[in-house]
């Protein structure tokens, strides 16, 4: 599919045109002869249907995941020979930068998996087919998605987006490291700081923590978004006035950066962060359901290789606790993911959609069954025991995974905030806001008091360029 935008992407941070389409090609001739002749005509030559492109571009950028996405868009031509399905693999954090870089060459996606964070964003910029997804729905069935998803998904009465899978955060920790030091279950601030102090006092493991810290990615804004909501920390109140300079959030700056120093020097990220968890080097991290695969199988490095488990049994020794209560609140975290269509996607691309969440859902659920909730109750009880990773898990401690779309919040997901506030969030993250001021409030650069007043002179700004904007 090729479109392009009449203005440049994401000139005032997303907030874009709507996109038009180029002409479609002339009809192909006909094959009737215009001479004049008393020879009966030769009939027409066959010829194939025209090709449609759909271009599908995904947030699952594992290459076993990759492959698993082309294995099935293969199945799907085969039985389709008049569509292309291209599978595109992307970094979600940049995936402004990448649609940017698409719509210079006329080559923006059709359908697109990524986190509900970023798509009242583009919907506020004209970018999304919410009639495209409304159809999707009713030809899965609106009654089989489960509860609450298609809800997390609408804005005012309108499905922006086709709910997908998800996953919920939690605080995983070396259960019997914290029985043998007699520490409390990591479910509070106040939990966290005792076993921050006492195991990096002990000195084994070597940390106590791998703290998210750095600026470029999104894992840093992911776990610190669950602190902060623990601290009762939003960036709107109820009468819509920008909350970011509270004193409810310099004291979650406080808090998270503090845990620094029971944490590896330097900047760690979600693969040091898993990685040292594996090697034995941490007793707690906060990570997606997605580590409890790797927990048993060890995680890709970036050579393609595996992590080899230094600690005999880790899933059985490990703990999680999905809620963290703050001073001023309680909090869980959890993405959403969706299947969203671009405006002017090619219609074949809510087949491709409809194919995905249904003939190729269990595939793809496979790729990490634990990271990949259904959003189906078709798929669910297939979904509990389609891969050996389940039998290493308790009953208790998959049902919790499971429901896990009950529990989950997240800022974006508030249902009374409106779609400008709603795209301001996801604007908030696209330009990583938040782990540039905790990389520097580590670092020595900014204080707490600082970075909040930052933060809201930043953020005051990006909500009324959208409140601007037609």
């Amino acid at each position: 599919m090729n479109r392009w935008l009449v203005l440049p992407l994401f000139t005032a941070l997303l907030w874009l045109a709507a996109c038009g389409r180029p002409s479609e090609p002339p009809p192909p001739p006909t094959a009737e002869s215009a001479q004049p002749t008393a020879v009966t005509p030769l009939p027409p030559p066959t010829s194939a249907p025209p090709t449609v492109n759909v271009d599908f571009w995904t947030s699952d950028n594992e290459p076993s995941r990759v492959a698993v996405y082309r294995a099935l868009a293969e199945r799907y031509m085969a039985a389709h020979p008049g569509v292309q399905v291209t599978i595109v693999p992307f970094v979600e954090s940049s995936v402004l930068a990448q649609l940017e870089e698409a719509q210079a060459v006329g080559q923006l996606p059709d359908l697109i998996r990524l986190s509900m964070e970023w798509v009242p964003a583009l919907d506020s910029s004209g970018l999304l087919d919410s009639a495209a997804a409304q159809a999707v729905v009713e030809a899965v069935g609106a009654n089989d998605f489960r509860s609450g998803v298609l809800a997390m998904a609408t804005d005012r009465g309108r499905l922006l987006a086709v709910p997908y899978d998800g996953w919920i955060q939690a605080l995983w920790y070396r259960r019997d490291l914290f029985e043998a030091s007699g520490l409390n279950r990591p479910v509070s601030w106040a939990d966290l700081n005792q076993a921050c102090d006492t195991i990096e006092a002990s000195g084994t493991p070597a940390f106590a923590l791998v703290l998210p810290t750095l600026s470029n990615q999104s894992y840093t804004h992911q776990v610190f978004e669950q602190v902060a909501m623990s601290n009762n920390v939003w960036p709107f109140d109820a009468a819509g006035t920008v909350t970011m300079d509270t004193p409810e959030m310099v004291e979650a700056l406080r808090f998270f950066s503090a845990l620094q120093r029971c944490s590896p020097p330097g900047t760690q990220d979600l693969y040091s962060a898993r990685e040292r968890y594996e090697l034995g080097e941490t007793a707690m991290l906060f990570y997606s359901t997605y580590i409890m695969d790797d927990l048993v199988e060890g995680s890709e490095n970036a050579d393609g290789g595996k992590v080899t488990i230094a600690v005999a049994e880790l899933p059985a020794k490990t703990g999680f606790t999905a809620s963290l209560t703050g001073p001023n609140g309680t909090a869980s975290y959890g993405r959403l993911e969706t299947l969203s269509f671009l405006a002017g996607a090619e219609p074949a691309a809510q087949d491709v959609a409809r194919f995905f969440l249904q003939e190729g859902y269990l595939d793809i659920l496979a790729t990490a069954p634990l990271g990949k909730v259904p959003v189906l109750e078709s798929a669910l009880e297939a979904w509990s025991t389609s891969s050996p990773i389940f039998a290493v898990y308790s009953p208790a401690t998959l049902g919790h995974i499971a429901n896990g779309f009950a529990t989950m919040k997240s800022w974006v997901l508030r249902p009374d905030y409106s779609l400008a506030q709603k795209a301001t969030i996801g604007v908030i993250e696209a330009r990583l806001l938040l782990p540039q001021v905790i990389e520097q409030i580590v670092a020595g650069e900014l204080t707490p008091e600082r970075a909040a007043r930052q933060l809201q002179a930043e953020v005051e700004a990006l909500y009324q360029l959208r409140l601007k904007q037609p």
